[in-house]
């Protein structure tokens, strides 16, 4: 049978395989790390960048974001750096953003006619324009736009899913594998030297052991942002009540707005509607009055406002500092100043905490540096994996074949491996949909090979 799999199988290697199941996990770790592992090593690289992003940003752009503390300089208002902004680059203003240090410069954030959206820095000491950015343009937000294949257009998000299902695979066949069967090394030790295969075959698995949990757990919360499963346990989640968990106090009226469209926010509010401001033909507070009531209500700072572009939309304060509890959204009339909707991470339902805890686990912000080292050493360790798997593969794989390991004597044993896919299918379905093509492929294409082979030649 094994004649006929994808590459051609090694007949020693079949003959030395334990059982047909440890043939049948082999060869689908063998799928799940050719699928997967090119996208482990793009989100790894990023990723471990895209932790320390406050600190690159702050050095690559710090003409821009850093200012001087001036310890008893009165500072300008908020009405009148955004006039400086507009002033510099005409345009709409449609967000200023607090700064978040002494030393930190405010973020006016204008469409403009001709460039698009800019966010332009402005120093909060004394009102002068230090330049400006295309609108999410720092070294970091390509990072992260990146880390996210957005690049590479939407349907990327799918790509997510998948990858992040396949990772888990790879995780679950690799620590199969991995399970100790008498041997006296290429558990928890490495044997050999670089030169020879059982190096590299011992790093890959003293490496996937260790790493295996960091895999798994960045993989199911990095799920939230996938196409399908994402949007679809997030409505569930949070589509009712107008998109806000149950119990938040939403007796005000709404528009048809969401706040994803107008403000970065967290996850558990991407369906959340945006209310509207009463009182039209009332004088309106203003932005400085805005300011000032974000900052007595208590937002944390380098939270962002949004300005009201429409006689009944409202000021939106938001900020998601790296302490969850901080974590907030507030919602102003933009005549009475009077508070619509208070929203913070207290008020998220048991499955939205454990959501955004996880999302900001991953992020590298809920332990400080400590969260940030500790995924960083498991962003290389992710790379070191790939790499070992990438050479150890080339160094086993058969002259002119791809390497696939054999396909199982008995086919059965595929029944409870095909189980165990269904489930994860069933939970993640684009995940199910790419299980079910590559299980065609490989069951179909010996098939197709068995009647090529055997076909009669053209004219006879």
């Amino acid at each position: 049978m094994s004649d006929f799999t994808i590459g051609r199988a090694n007949a020693a290697v079949a003959a030395r395989s334990p059982s047909d199941l440890y043939r049948a996990v082999w060869r689908w770790h063998f799928y799940a790390g050719l699928l997967v592992l090119p996208f482990l090593i793009t989100l790894a690289i990023t990723g471990a960048l895209y932790l320390f992003r406050d600190e690159i940003d702050a050095v690559v752009h710090a003409d821009l974001k850093r200012v001087e503390i001036q310890e008893n300089a009165a500072r300008a208002t908020p009405s009148a750096m955004v006039a400086a902004a507009v002033a510099a680059y005409p345009g709409t203003a449609i967000k200023f953003t607090d700064p978040a240090s002494q030393n930190a410069s405010v973020e006016v954030t204008v469409n403009t006619p001709t460039s698009g959206k800019l966010a332009v820095y402005v120093n909060p000491y004394d009102g002068k324009v230090l330049g400006s950015l295309p609108d999410r343009g720092t070294v970091m937000w390509t990072i992260r736009t990146l880390h996210s294949l957005k690049y590479f257009g939407s349907f990327t998000r799918a790509l997510i899913e998948i990858a992040a299902g396949w990772s888990i695979l790879l995780v679950a066949t690799g620590l199969y594998l991995w399970w100790p069967r008498s041997q006296t090394g290429g558990v928890l030790s490495i044997r050999g030297t670089p030169k020879r295969r059982v190096f590299w075959r011992d790093t890959h698995a003293v490496s996937g052991i260790f790493v295996g949990f960091f895999i798994v757990f960045l993989a199911v919360t990095g799920m939230p942002w996938s196409g399908v499963w994402g949007d679809k346990v997030n409505e569930w989640a949070n589509g009712s009540n107008f998109g806000y968990p149950a119990g938040v106090y939403t007796a005000v009226p709404m528009s048809d707005e969401h706040l994803d469209h107008i403000a970065k926010t967290s996850w558990s509010l991407e369906q959340a509607q945006v209310p509207q401001s009463s009182g039209h033909g009332a004088t309106a507070i203003g932005l400085d009055q805005a300011v000032a009531t974000f900052g007595r209500l208590g937002l944390h700072r380098g939270y962002a406002v949004n300005i009201p572009a429409t006689p009944d939309g409202v000021y939106t304060g938001s900020v998601y500092p790296d302490d969850l509890s901080q974590q907030r959204v507030v919602h102003l009339d933009q005549y009475s100043g009077k508070p619509l909707i208070d929203m913070s991470y207290a008020d998220y339902g048991p499955f939205g905490k454990a959501l955004e805890w996880g999302i900001n686990v991953h992020l590298g912000q809920e332990f400080g540096l400590a969260n940030q080292l500790v995924l960083l050493v498991a962003c290389m360790a992710i790379v070191l994996l790939a790499v070992s798997a990438a050479v150890m593969w080339w160094k086993r794989r058969p002259k002119g074949s791809l390497g696939v390991p054999p396909m199982p004597a008995d086919r059965r044993v595929f029944r409870g491996l095909i189980a165990l896919l269904a489930i994860g299918g069933i939970l993640f379905p684009l995940v199910g949909v790419s299980l079910i093509v590559m299980l065609a492929l490989d069951w179909g294409y010996p098939l197709f090979r068995r009647a090529i082979r055997f076909a009669p030649p053209s004219g006879i």
